[in-house]
């Protein structure tokens, strides 16, 4: 039957999911990809001629994807682009040429997958579910086909080989910056969340990656021996060079291409823009267009760098006082955040943070502690499997790091206590998990559906 509300489409989508109950343990165990692949082939929906780049890693994944269709775009071709998750509207995990598929389609796509979904589903046994993940990717491959996508860019939600995505035919695979994360899904140790990360390389393909722990790099190369791809680690000396801050994003020094203005902020975007850039071209080569060699392809590359959105990545939300959001949970991320705000906004800090129980709470706490004039703590409820530490729990691992900790329970509260703290002059940095980044978008009103 046809959906008529978004909220009707979601709870249509996460059905089969919500018999899962308790603990899942490692993805090996407790995902099965089996029932996307079935519905890939009864849809033929991969029967389509497209190129495709899959993405994952640890952080950067969503900045590397944008980064990667905005090029592709620059350079003359009809691009699709899945990221997940969202900030504030579910539409945005599915775009074409930077536009966020309309509503009505969206319902209207499900619903014509809707007979394909239900024969899967029926013949679903014991704890085998759908996922949410392969149904966004089914609607999002039948949505390129109307818009006749010529490339497609694909970002992994966790790990890789155990991922919906890592069904399409890719054949080139990007590998940002890898770290322990979701270790209970993963595993414990680099080396077994990188072999879960391997397994987007596809037989015969192509992948990239920037500097990795010697662990990591050992996985990734022994998956792309395995089959027979070739793998190029990109050396520091080769990515691009940060030169300084601009009043919108940060200049970059890229090679042949010259010092760019990228309007991204964080200084690790160097790391994302060097993938970008390898696997724009790996893809533009294989597609009809301009010489890649070409002074026009040089010009365009800069024109997709320079031109780039991506809500929510250190994001400068307003002045006086300025306020800046960054989806930084983790230890790495959060000392990405403040060394790219060393050089554009003066101390003190006041600083909020929103960090999700399973990651390092107190290891987060501590460093921003360090930095702040007054660190602030809150939580959301809008995502339903992200669990936040609860007050006394948060100021307990708060204890001894500050002399002025508060704790809130809604951002817009902790927000409330962070401008009376830095006033109409001070500096206001939010390092918090994603849904509150979403949650900021509304605040100020921002709409994350076009980029």
């Amino acid at each position: 039957m046809p959906f008529s509300t978004l909220s009707d489409a979601i709870a249509y989508i996460f059905e089969t999911q919500r018999k899962l109950v308790g603990p899942r343990g490692l993805d090996e165990h407790s995902r099965d990809i089996s029932p996307t692949r079935h519905l890939l082939s009864a849809t033929g929906l991969l029967d389509t001629r497209r190129e495709y780049v899959v993405i994952t890693g640890s952080k950067g994944k969503g900045s590397t994807a944008a980064l990667t269709a905005k090029l592709l775009q620059s350079l003359g071709h009809r691009t699709g682009l899945v990221t997940g998750p969202h900030l504030v509207y579910w539409e945005e995990r599915i775009r074409v040429d930077g536009q966020a598929i309309p509503t009505e389609d969206f319902l209207r796509i499900l619903g014509e997958l809707e007979p394909f979904i239900d024969a899967e589903t029926a013949s679903l046994t014991g704890m085998q579910y759908l996922s949410p993940q392969g149904i966004f990717l089914l609607m999002a491959l039948k949505w390129f086909d109307e818009q006749h996508v010529a490339a497609a860019v694909l970002e992994v939600g966790r790990g890789g080989r155990y991922d919906d995505m890592s069904l399409v035919p890719n054949h080139v695979a990007l590998f940002t910056p890898i770290v322990i994360e979701h270790a209970q899904y993963l595993g414990d140790s680099l080396a077994r969340i990188a072999w879960h990360k391997s397994g987007i390389i596809e037989q015969g393909g192509v992948a990239y990656s920037v500097p990795q722990a010697p662990e990591v790099m050992e996985v990734i190369e022994r998956e792309a021996e395995a089959k027979d791809a070739e793998f190029t680690w990109v050396a520091s000396i080769d990515c691009a060079q940060y030169v300084g801050d601009t009043p919108n994003g940060i200049r970059v020094r890229l090679t042949r291409y010259g010092e760019i203005d990228v309007p991204l902020m964080g200084r690790y975007q160097t790391d994302n823009i060097t993938l970008a850039v390898q696997a724009a071209g790996k893809m533009h080569s294989r597609l009809p267009g301009i010489s890649h060699g070409s002074p026009e392809y040089v010009q365009r590359i800069r024109a997709g760098l320079e031109s780039v959105r991506w809500y929510g990545r250190l994001q400068k939300l307003q002045d006086a006082p300025a306020v800046y959001v960054e989806g930084a949970v983790n230890p790495k991320s959060v000392q990405a955040f403040l060394h790219s705000m060393e050089s554009r906004a003066p101390k003190p800090w006041t600083i909020i943070t929103a960090v999700p129980r399973d990651r390092d709470v107190q290891g987060v706490y501590a460093l921003l502690a360090a930095q702040a004039q007054a660190l602030i703590i809150t939580s959301t409820d809008i995502h339903p499997n992200i669990h936040f530490p609860h007050q006394g729990e948060a100021l307990s691992y708060a204890e001894g790091l500050h002399t002025d900790v508060t704790y809130r329970e809604k951002l817009p509260e902790a927000l409330e206590v962070a401008f009376a703290k830095a006033g109409p002059t001070g500096t206001i940095l939010l390092a918090v998990a994603q849904p509150l980044v979403g949650e900021c978008m509304l605040i100020w009103k921002i709409d994350p559906r076009n980029i």
